[in-house]
């Protein structure tokens, strides 16, 4: 059987999963939606992305790489959503509610729909009547610089079918990707785009000048106020220490290759958001993730002190230093 999968987006992580699914040796056909037209050309001609992980050689037939979302979902059984949350609703537009149902859809998004309020798995529900045994989220810690370079990466593939989950796992798995399967769905979704929030917090720490001995304690934190949150809104049985919880929460809040994080070094230095994206020039998912968050805290009355001094910062335009030295009572 070969496997018809389509991916939406031209990132970095697209890319990288795209390289996983090429270096897995199951049979499969692969289309690659590139928003860009110039950049459809260039991976045609070159077979390498343009714009990221810029040196790494892609197996694409010229054929299969397209400008035309629709396109890719027609020609699809199984279609991964790797784009910025903040522009997932653009990616979908050209795309009808009849294209998706009855197929897979894979969110490999970490971070919440601007103006939705919903975790991806929750939009592709509410507005394309997907069934939620159909969704399956990619979670865990794995940056795709370090995908680029083989090496070794653990991922967690959630779904409320295990069968879906483990399905889709197999098509992932090769020598440097190694893959477990979950079935809190709602936990992972949401550990996933709440670690974007603690690494700003770490990046903006560290651009204060607060050093090592303070971001382990800062982090201590992040992980109890995650799991206070996640639990709160999901009641059930799940270890926050597993990879796809604590694992992810550490590597975003401590890696080179992390952009939440460096984007709250940035703010931490003295740049304004607008001056920090620029300079980036790469979306950090947690700057939104903040605001939706927060709306959610005041919604349910949840205590959580770092994701308010993150929403203080970020929206109220309350100066980091002074918020970060009250904050630091609250910490243990």
């Amino acid at each position: 059987m070969t496997h018809k999968i389509g991916i939406l987006g031209s990132g970095s992580w697209a890319t990288a999963v795209l390289k996983m699914l090429n270096d897995n040796k199951t049979p499969k056909e692969i289309w690659w939606w590139v928003r860009k037209p110039k950049d459809v050309k260039y991976i045609q001609k070159h077979k390498k992305n343009p714009s990221y992980l810029k040196t790494t050689k892609l197996k694409v037939k010229k054929s299969q790489v397209v400008s035309e979302a629709q396109e890719v979902a027609k020609n699809s059984d199984v279609i991964i959503l790797n784009t910025p949350a903040a522009y997932l609703k653009d990616a979908l537009k050209s795309i009808d509610t009849k294209d998706l149902q009855g197929k897979i859809i894979v969110s490999a998004i970490k971070g919440i729909i601007p103006g939705e309020n919903l975790l991806v798995g929750d939009y592709l529900m509410q507005v394309y009547n997907i069934h939620e045994d159909n969704i399956v989220i990619i979670g865990g810690p794995c940056h795709a610089e370090e995908v680029a370079k083989e090496h070794l990466s653990f991922l967690t593939i959630a779904s409320r079918s295990k069968e879906n989950a483990e399905s889709f796992s197999a098509l992932l798995q090769n020598k440097y990707i190694k893959t477990n399967v979950s079935t809190d769905v709602f936990g992972i979704e949401y550990a996933s785009v709440m670690k974007n929030i603690y690494a700003i917090a770490g990046g903006m720490c560290q651009g204060l000048g607060f050093r090592d001995n303070f971001q382990a304690i800062l982090i201590s934190n992040a992980v109890r106020e995650m799991e206070y949150f996640v639990n709160a809104m999901d009641p059930r049985p799940r270890n926050i220490n597993d990879s796809a919880y604590l694992g992810d929460l550490l590597v975003t809040a401590y890696s080179q290759f992390s952009r939440n994080r460096t984007f709250g070094r940035m703010i931490g230095k003295g740049y304004t958001v607008q001056s920090a994206e620029l300079e980036m020039n790469m979306i950090a998912e947690g700057y939104f993730t903040v605001k939706n968050i927060h709306q959610q805290l005041v919604e349910n009355k949840l205590n959580m002190p770092i994701c308010e001094a993150m929403y203080k910062i970020l929206y109220g335009e309350k100066k980091a230093e002074k918020v970060i030295k009250k904050l630091l009572s609250k910490l243990n």
